[in-house]
C-alpha cells in the first residue's frame, strides 16, 4: 500500500504499474481545500526526512471530480486518508466520512494526529477516550466502507489509543505516523523548518514503528497496518513478523519512485528462499526472548 508520498498516483504512473499495488492510500484530504505551511517545509536528516507540509490538499470535491476518476482506471483498491480540516473538529471528521461513505472508494483512513483546538491543541489520537470518541462518531456515518484509524506515535503507551479504536468499531489501525522532530541551522541559530518542528519519517523511525506495531497488535484484536521507514522486502517481513497484517510504503517513494514494486518482488524472493508458500504464516510469528 502507499501513503501520502504517492500523492494521488499521477506522479508515479510512469514508474510503476499501479495495478500491481494492493492499494493506494491517498494524500490527506479535507472537506475544503487547505493551504499548507510556508517553505521551507522539508528537511533531510540522518536516515530520514522531516516535513511540515501542513496537510495541503485540494479538498474532497476536487478529489471526487479529478483524482478519483483517474485512480479508478486501475485495478487497485483506493483508500482515502482524511482529516478534520484546519479546525480538526469532530464535526468535520464526521462530515467528510459521511460524504466518503457515498463515494466510489474502497476504504477510509482517518488521521488522528491533527491537533484538537478544544483540548488545548492535544492530538485526538493521544488518549483512549479521544480516539474512541472520534472513531465512534465516524463509524456511525461510515456504514458501507472499512474504517482504518491512523494513530500517532507521540504517546507514552500506544496500546491505549489502539484499544480506543477497536472498542469504537474500527476495522483496522495503521501505525506509525511521523514522530515530532526538529533540526536547527547552526549558522543562523534558527530551526530549518518554517514552523520550527515537523514530522520525522524514513528508516530512522523503523525500529520504533516495529516496536509499536508489536504492542498494538498484541493489545487490539483488529488488524494492524504497519508503516514507518519501510525500504525493502526484508523490512516488510519484519513488520509482519511483529504482527502487521499488511504494510504501507511512504518516504521510500520519494527516494525511489519504483520502490513499491521492487519491495513486493523482494518479499516474494524472501518467501521463495525460505520455502514459505503463504505470507499469512509470517504474521505475528516472532518468538520473543
Amino acid at each position: 500500500m502507499h501513503h501520502g508520498t504517492f500523492g494521488y498516483g499521477r506522479n508515479h504512473k510512469d514508474f510503476v504499474d499501479l495495478n500491481q499495488l494492493g492499494a493506494i492510500i491517498t494524500k490527506g484530504t479535507s472537506l475544503k481545500p487547505k493551504q499548507g505551511n510556508k517553505p521551507p517545509r522539508i528537511a533531510e536528516t540522518s536516515s530520514g526526512m522531516m516535513n511540515c507540509i501542513g496537510l495541503e490538499n485540494p479538498g474532497l470535491e476536487y478529489f471526487g471530480a479529478v483524482d478519483l476518476p483517474f485512480l479508478r482506471q486501475y485495478d487497485t483498491k483506493i483508500i482515502v486518508n482524511c482529516f478534520g480540516g484546519a479546525e480538526g473538529t469532530i464535526e468535520n471528521y464526521v462530515e467528510i466520512c459521511r460524504q466518503l461513505n457515498n463515494m466510489d472508494v474502497d476504504g477510509v483512513e482517518i488521521n488522528l494526529s491533527c491537533p484538537n483546538v478544544k483540548a488545548g491543541c492535544l492530538a485526538y489520537g493521544t488518549t483512549y477516550e479521544g480516539v474512541k470518541e472520534i472513531t465512534a462518531a465516524c463509524r456511525k456515518v461510515l456504514t458501507s466502507k472499512p474504517l482504518i484509524v491512523k494513530l500517532t506515535p507521540n504517546v507514552t503507551d500506544i496500546t491505549l489509543p489502539a484499544k480506543g479504536a477497536e472498542d469504537a468499531g474500527a476495522d483496522a489501525i495503521s501505525l506509525i505516523n511521523t514522530l515530532t522532530a526538529m533540526k536547527i541551522d547552526i549558522e543562523k541559530r534558527r530551526p530549518i523548518l518554517s514552523i520550527n518542528t515537523g514530522g520525522l519519517s524514513g528508516p530512522a523511525i523503523k525500529p520504533i514503528a516495529v516496536r509499536m506495531v508489536y504492542q498494538a497488535a498484541h493489545s487490539a484484536k483488529i488488524p494492524v497496518m504497519g508503516l514507518g521507514g519501510i525500504m525493502t522486502g526484508e523490512d516488510v517481513i519484519e513488520f509482519m513478523m511483529a504482527g502487521a497484517t499488511c504494510v504501507s510504503v511512504g518516504s521510500a517513494n520519494l527516494v525511489d519512485p519504483k520502490a513499491s514494486v521492487r519491495i513486493i518482488e523482494e518479499v516474494e524472493d524472501f518467501m521463495k528462499s525460505h520455502g514459505i508458500d503463504d505470507i499469512n504464516t509470517i504474521i505475528d510469528s516472532v518468538q520473543m526472548n
